[in-house]
């Protein structure tokens, strides 16, 4: 049953999908429009989606378009590396990160706008949906959220191109149409469907738009050096840069060596599994160089019982909970444990692979006079047989009652 809704506030690109969503809107809710366009990095012109929206009828006070690629890495991206997240041991998270913050925004526009409703095109078979409602329903509850493709019938691109045809929605073509449903930001690139749709066919080397193969990359190793302080990059070869910058510019440096291409079948929070590919480049040096300057800043234990911590947390960042207080909870523990992660971290990146070939920190716990194979004044190596000892002591009486 459709609630009276009098401005709604939608998630727009101005592609195919929302360009209809946001006329279907208009007819079946007959309701104010507002739209948002987030600029996070993805790679194409975001502007175009102002005039896209004039056109549909939408007042410029009600179009926003937004930069939002600094917020983006800082707040979202740079404190999920902070928990070296991965799910299921190798997706990094590049679509799951950028819903909360999409959320957020929509929400703020709500505020602004005065809006009573929001918007969003993701399908009721992906987990987009859980992660863009569950974000508003933990900021405003009092929005009503509204899915289209839960509601329509539109449920095919030939459907969509029609109803597109009759209300007169201008559809670019850029030339031949990709096979793949493709999801992009600073973070990554996402490919599903197509031949994809089979796990056991092999991806074409054309889908991947973002690196060149590990086999094409250059023949020479490339040396950079990435610098922490509290856990999140500050510089690249010595020169400071923010955030965005910093992830912009390991995504050159990943892109030419043919580093982050991974094919995966994921488990969705929905409940089916799915085949997708995802080129990562600037987060898997990033990721590499993180986990390489804590093994000399963290504690044993800490970074042992953070390394227990990080599959919960990369399953809430998956399932949609950025905003839940247990998430927050864990990123107060993980950021305690930054303090002291600073330091420099030196790589080598050669076709595909991300070498670390060097760690220093003023704030090091590695401490070669405990570690030498020379000879030292500070460690008494007869102290390690009563440490094996008590930590046996267990088997000794149990072996002892058995025999």
């Amino acid at each position: 049953m459709k609630k009276n809704v009098k401005k709604v506030v939608l998630a727009y690109s101005g592609g195919l999908d929302t360009s209809v969503i946001l006329k279907w809107l208009q007819d079946e809710y007959d309701c104010e429009v507002v739209t948002f366009t987030a600029d996070i990095g993805q790679g194409e012109e975001v502007e175009p989606a102002r005039q896209k929206a004039l056109d549909l009828g939408i007042k410029p006070e009600n179009i926003f378009i937004d930069d939002l690629r600094e917020e983006f890495v800082r707040d979202y991206v740079f404190p999920m590396f902070r928990a070296n997240a991965i799910y299921e041991g190798e997706y990094l998270l590049g679509t799951s990160i950028a819903r909360p913050l999409i959320a957020k925004r929509q929400v703020e526009i709500a505020k602004i706008t005065g809006a009573d409703a929001v918007a969003h095109g993701a399908t009721g078979k992906g987990n987009d949906q859980v992660r863009f409602e569950i974000g508003y329903l933990s900021l405003n509850s009092d929005l009503t959220v509204i899915a289209p493709w839960r509601e329509w019938d539109l449920n095919s691109r030939e459907k969509l191109l029609k109803f597109a045809e009759e209300h007169g929605i201008k559809i670019e073509k850029k030339g031949k149409k990709s096979p793949y449903s493709m999801d992009a930001n600073l973070l990554h690139i996402s490919y599903e469907g197509g031949i994809l749709e089979d796990p056991a066919a092999e991806p074409e080397e054309d889908m991947w738009l973002w690196s060149v193969s590990p086999e094409n990359a250059p023949d020479t190793p490339e040396y950079i050096e990435i610098e922490y302080k509290n856990g999140d990059p500050i510089a690249i070869n010595g020169e400071a840069m923010t955030p965005a910058k910093i992830l912009e510019t390991l995504n050159e440096y990943g892109k030419k060596h043919g580093i982050g291409r991974i094919d995966i079948v994921e488990n969705r929070y929905v409940g089916m599994k799915s085949r997708g590919c995802y080129e990562t480049p600037g987060g898997t040096i990033m990721l590499k160089a993180h986990r390489a300057i804590e093994s000399i800043t963290l504690d044993r234990e800490e970074a042992h019982l953070k390394d227990e911590m990080m599959p919960r947390y990369a399953k809430l960042v998956y399932n949609g909970f950025w905003f839940s207080p247990e998430r927050e909870m864990l990123q107060a523990a993980i950021d305690k444990t930054q303090v002291n992660v600073e330091g420099k971290v030196r790589l080598k990146l050669y076709k595909g692979n991300v070498v670390v070939v060097g760690r220093e920190s003023e704030k090091s716990l590695f401490n070669p006079e405990y570690c030498t194979f020379e000879e030292d004044e500070v460690y008494d190596q007869t102290d390690a047989a009563g440490f094996i000892k008590l930590n046996a002591l267990r088997f000794i009486i149990e072996g002892k009652a058995r025999k």
